[in-house]
């Protein structure tokens, strides 16, 4: 059985990512420090610690069951557990028929949120995502966070260390839980899935279309699917839970035909 897991009618899709003087306290200091500190250092030395994964192994649902304790503290639209987003997310895309690939990334997109079990502080695994290395787009949430940060002296044009059009893959993203998830399954995942979950919160990019420079032909081709698939991380959150144990069959199935029982971490 497939569940009614959209986000709820009564709430209109201009009410969600409210990111204005009216937010909660929480989220805007989340981007204080996540604008102050991630800089093209912090990113690099984030990457050499975690890439390649060899931390633990552990399958998808155990993985599932340690990050319910977890409250994102960057994002103002749900209080549901991080179980019930990604099982929304995922039988919302079910429901209206997506590959299977889709709706996989839809279960294990955020996943990555495991840096903070890691001991990360969010500033470093959440909130929207944004290159390095080069001018700053004022198309980022609480672009004006920015002035602390020291990159923004050093970095002042706005391909800074890249080319254009290089390429997406070889510009280094603000560090989280979608490059680091990226990491885990790409080996396992079709393209298309390995974009929704590396760019997912690439908001800049894929709802307000800054950053176009540094993208390629491919990256503007896979980005369909990124964009597609924000219509289900972003309006499928409802206070509705999902019933989680009448759809697992499905997703115990639908994990075993592209990952394998432990993923390394």
């Amino acid at each position: 059985m497939i569940q009614d897991t959209r986000y709820n009618p009564a709430r209109k899709p201009e009410e969600f990512r409210q990111h204005d003087e009216g937010s909660p306290g929480m989220v805007k200091e989340f981007y204080r420090l996540n604008h102050r500190l991630q800089t093209l250092d912090f990113v690099l030395a984030k990457k050499k610690e975690y890439l390649p994964p060899r931390r633990q192994q552990m399958g998808i649902w155990e993985l599932m069951d340690l990050l319910d304790t977890l409250v994102d503290e960057s994002d103002p639209d749900t209080d549901l557990s991080q179980t019930q987003h990604n099982l929304q997310a995922a039988e919302a895309a079910r429901r209206d028929g997506q590959p299977r690939w889709f709706i996989l990334a839809g279960l294990i997109h955020d996943l990555g949120k495991i840096l903070c079990l890691f001991g990360e502080p969010q500033w470093a695994v959440v909130g929207d995502t944004f290159p390095v290395g080069c001018a700053y787009s004022d198309k980022v949430v609480y672009f004006d966070y920015f002035q602390d940060n020291p990159d923004r002296l050093l970095y002042t044009t706005p391909c800074g260390i890249y080319q254009e059009g290089c390429g997406l893959d070889q510009v280094h993203m603000s560090w989280g839980h979608d490059e680091y998830m990226y990491h885990v399954t790409a080996p396992y995942l079709p393209e298309e899935a390995q974009y929704i979950i590396r760019y997912h919160s690439f908001y800049p990019c894929h709802q307000e279309g800054a950053y176009q420079h540094l993208m390629n032909g491919r990256d503007r081709e896979m980005f369909h699917w990124v964009k597609e698939f924000a219509r289900y991380d972003l309006y499928s959150k409802s206070d509705r839970p999902a019933d989680a144990e009448a759809v697992r069959p499905y997703y115990d199935e639908l994990i075993r035909e592209f990952l394998p029982g432990t993923l390394q971490w």
